[in-house]
């Protein structure tokens, strides 16, 4: 619309203007020897009646001043004062063109009458001219977004590829003889489907190092448990079972951090009661800490059943508390675990009342195999996977992880949305 007003101002701009300088350069001669003609017409001394005639014949106006004769053909008021107003009445450019100064003193000026030229069907002609760049704008909008469409084709399927739904490919419009958009839709469904096949060898390569290596782990274990349980091995089997459960544990992380860590991670989304599965998890973590005081656990009333993947929430629950446990859990104050409704939506708050972690080193605490600890005993941590799974559960979820000291100890904050 815009652009078919500024070529209709443009266009009759240009017109105007090009017909101003015809006026000028071609005109100009032909109006002045017709002026002369009307005034040899109208006389000398002037006849009125002459001029009236005229006035009837013609479009235009006559003033006639003189020694004789003063008559104006539209004594009007309006038209007297622009008469006397010392200018033509088709401006300066043509006032003394239309002014013929005759012998015997009398002088006569022309004028277009305008009030004879039907102003309706000026303004009718504008509307129509308008009007019809206008429908032509709409016809050539309408053409362009019929040959763009396809490019909405495309950005939904980009989209529907981005979130990891592979089944319904870009239509491809001539498919026999695409076009340039036809063939950008074509190169990126071609895309798709390899992102796909990737997306599934990774899947499929998970799977098999989950079997593989969790196998021989467990023929292991079970190897070891079968050792006769006498005062010389016992301690050699208790170390070999710890190092063994370390080692898938770790397996299990490094697996689900994978999974995790990617764009297209399926939840297994389904109401769960938040609180219950809380209670559950600091009951779990009270009997595998017997030698730390029980956590103090809060819950709001108001929490409604939440749409979470509830396996993956007591993943994250427990490497919290794990966490907290393992660097703060021994004070008489134990660890909190707070589930809070927030504006924000869920709140799962887990605190301990430790040394806490220097400030230089908050904004790396949750990044893969990082540990406060440059020493990395295993007698002060895991392998440093927690907190990042942690950080890839809640994202996972549309939520955040934040960490910072609580003076004194760690204060974890997971933040999902209430769906």
């Amino acid at each position: 619309m815009l652009l078919a007003l500024a070529m209709t101002v443009t266009f009759m701009g240009g017109v105007k203007s090009a017909f101003s300088v015809g006026w000028r350069d071609a005109a100009r001669p032909l109006l002045a020897d017709y002026v002369d003609r009307l005034a040899s017409e109208i006389g000398s001394p002037p006849s009125v009646e002459r001029a009236q005639a005229i006035v009837q014949r013609l479009p235009i106006m006559l003033r006639i001043e003189g020694p004789q004769v003063q008559w104006t053909s539209h004594p009007a008021d309006g038209e007297v004062a622009r008469w006397r107003g010392g200018r033509g009445p088709w401006g300066d450019d043509h006032g003394e063109l239309l002014r013929k100064q005759m012998a015997d003193g009398h002088t006569i000026e022309f004028a277009l009458n305008r009030a004879v030229m039907d102003a309706a069907q000026r303004s009718r002609a504008v509307w129509f001219t308008l009007g019809g760049l206008l429908f032509l704008t709409a016809l050539a909008y309408a053409y362009v977004r019929r040959l763009l469409r396809p490019l909405d084709d495309i950005r939904q399927g980009a989209l529907r590829f981005g979130a990891g739904d592979f089944g319904a490919a870009i239509p491809v419009r001539h498919a026999q003889r695409p076009d340039e958009l036809g063939q950008l839709a074509a190169t990126i469904n071609t895309m798709g489907q390899d992102i796909h096949q990737m997306l599934e060898a990774k899947r499929a390569l998970l799977l098999a190092i989950s079997h593989e290596l969790r196998s021989p782990l467990t023929r292991a274990r079970l190897h070891t448990e079968l050792l006769p349980a006498t005062s010389e091995l016992q301690p050699q089997r208790d170390a070999l079972l710890r190092d063994l459960g370390e080692m898938a544990r770790l397996i299990s992380d490094l697996l689900e951090s994978e999974r995790l860590a990617g764009r297209h991670t399926a939840l297994h989304k389904e109401p769960t009661d938040i609180g219950a599965l809380a209670r559950a998890v600091a009951q779990e973590m009270n009997a595998s800490h017997p030698d730390h005081p029980d956590i103090d656990l809060q819950v709001d009333a108001a929490l409604p059943p939440v749409l979470i993947d509830a396996a993956r929430l007591r993943l994250l629950m427990r490497n919290l508390l794990d966490n907290a446990l393992r660097y703060g859990g021994r004070d008489k104050q134990g660890v909190q675990l707070r589930l809070l409704r927030t504006s924000a939506g869920l709140e799962i708050a887990v605190r301990d009342f430790g040394a806490g972690v220097p400030e230089n080193q908050m904004e790396r605490l949750a990044d893969p195999f990082y540990r406060a600890d440059a020493a990395r005993q295993r007698s002060t941590g895991g392998v440093g996977l927690g907190l990042y799974l942690c950080r890839l559960v809640a994202q996972a979820h549309g939520g955040s992880l934040v960490l910072g000291n609580a003076q004194p100890g760690l204060r974890a904050t997971v933040t999902l949305p209430l769906d």
